[in-house]
């Protein structure tokens, strides 16, 4: 699954793991999808979308 959401595009971004002694590695944040069916346009979609879409999309 590529954690890509269909509505906003939001996907996987990037940061740093901070240890006690303040070093810094490399991480990646993932977005948070569900698979739902929701309505596109009066066409109901089946696709990956993320926990703040999936608030304020209209479910079907």
């Amino acid at each position: 699954m590529s954690r890509v959401c269909t509505v906003c595009g939001k996907g996987q971004t990037t940061g740093n793991n901070v240890s006690h002694s303040k070093r810094r590695t490399r991480r990646t944040f993932k977005a948070n999808v569900q698979k739902v069916s929701y309505m596109d346009g009066g066409k109901q979609v089946t696709g990956y979308v993320c926990a703040r879409c999936l608030k304020t999309v209209e479910r079907a």
